[in-house]
């Protein structure tokens, strides 16, 4: 996945308002990170890349409901029936929230709603967008999902310790008070902290954490399968397939995981054209045996050709005239035309003409039947002649016809 990722302020974005951002190319090692306004954001680095915009943790509340039965992620009705199932968990006016709920809903079983400030995410989305830089997934920076992982991020002035797991997501002040509201944890739940608050991580918690710029736990969030761009932020389905299908393509052309699929499409071309290549080699040199043998028939059989052009019209020319000095006849022939049309044709049939040029016999006054002219055509068909009545003229030629 080759994505620019950029992670939301928590004030309401404007013309002026500066985002960090991180760049990955193969969606698992950061390019580069930084700070800009939206207008100088970087370009994705990839063509196909994504736009991946983060929301911080502590502008999300996350609220477990059980859909009535009836409700799918695709119903129109699913807005309304979030509010009402909402209503009495919600601090803020359903009204003024946008909501999102979790990847791969299933019917009758618990799903996670997410809940943030419809205006404030609104006025981010739309500065990214003004920018040039359309976001086309919004993810949360912690979901509820995975093992659970305690993080400490922030500033020393205002840090924040985050409780993430399967049950749940907890935003609370990096102190010691804040331990006794955190759910609970298994003693060895994995700690990770941002090198800022890393010491103060440290006091609190009384073991090391190990540390994580936010970079990395941005990039960590992109390659999540949540998407909070629902309802009103949502795309259109046909833009959403063709931008997975673009990021699919360019995933394929350049992330690592893809390399070895690559080699082996690459190996499976040059195999194939290295068969069809010895294919067509011994296809060529079968052929060139087959002419060698025709050349090798005339010239031993007539000695006196000397060069080979075509080798069955010379073929034909040398038996034809060994034919006439021999005195043999051919079904070219008129005698062998007129044996061949004496058995076909029905007895004591008078003639008015013959005539004979170039191998075409036509006859004369023959007054055949459209019954007789068919057997006759057959007869003189099953030896090897065409013959075609014009008229009263009947044609007789070498070759089988239709």
């Amino acid at each position: 996945m080759s994505a620019l990722i950029v992670y939301l302020p928590s004030q309401p974005a404007g013309a002026q308002a500066e985002f960090e951002y991180a760049l990955t190319i193969d969606g698992s090692q950061l390019e580069s990170h930084g700070i800009a306004q939206a207008q100088l954001l970087p370009a994705p680095p990839r063509a196909g890349a994504e736009v991946v915009a983060v929301i911080p943790a502590e502008k999300l509340s996350w609220h477990r409901v059980e859909l009535p039965k009836g409700t799918s992620a695709s119903s129109p009705r699913l807005r309304a029936v979030l509010e009402g199932l909402l209503e009495d968990q919600l601090l803020d006016d359903p009204e003024d929230l946008h909501f999102a709920l979790q990847p791969q809903v299933r019917p009758g079983a618990p799903v996670w709603v997410a809940a943030c400030d419809r205006a404030w995410l609104r006025a981010g989305v739309q500065t990214l967008e003004a920018a040039g830089r359309p976001a086309s997934r919004i993810v949360p920076e912690f979901a509820p999902e995975g093992e659970p992982v305690l993080y400490a991020l922030g500033d020393p002035q205002a840090p924040l310790l985050v409780a993430a797991g399967p049950d749940g997501v907890s935003v609370l002040p990096l102190s010691t008070q804040s331990l006794a509201l955190l759910p609970a944890l298994p003693e060895d739940v994995p700690c990770l902290a941002e090198p800022l608050v890393a010491s103060l991580a440290e006091q609190v918690l009384q073991r090391p954490p190990g540390l994580q710029q936010a970079p990395q736990r941005w990039l960590q969030s992109a390659r999540s399968a949540w998407d909070l761009a629902q309802f009103e932020f949502s795309s259109s389905g046909r833009a959403r397939a063709f931008k997975k299908l673009g990021t699919a393509w360019a995933d394929l052309l350049a992330a690592p995981q893809w390399r070895p699929a690559r080699w082996g499409a690459l190996l499976l071309v040059a195999v194939n054209l290295v068969g069809l290549n010895a294919w067509a080699w011994r296809e060529r040199s079968a052929l060139d045996d087959k002419r060698q043998a025709v050349r090798n028939t005339l010239t031993q059989t007539f000695p006196q050709v000397k060069v080979v052009v075509d080798a069955p019209v010379q073929m034909e020319r040398e038996v034809a005239a060994l034919r006439q000095l021999t005195g043999a006849t051919s079904g070219r022939d008129l005698e062998a035309m007129l044996g061949a049309l004496s058995t076909a044709s029905p007895p004591q049939r008078p003639v008015s003409g013959l005539e004979f040029v170039n191998g075409e016999l036509r006859i004369k006054g023959l007054a055949y039947s459209a019954e007789e002219a068919r057997n006759v055509a057959a007869a003189l068909r099953s030896q090897g002649y065409s013959a075609t009545m014009q008229g009263e003229t009947l044609l007789v030629t070498q070759g089988a016809g239709q």
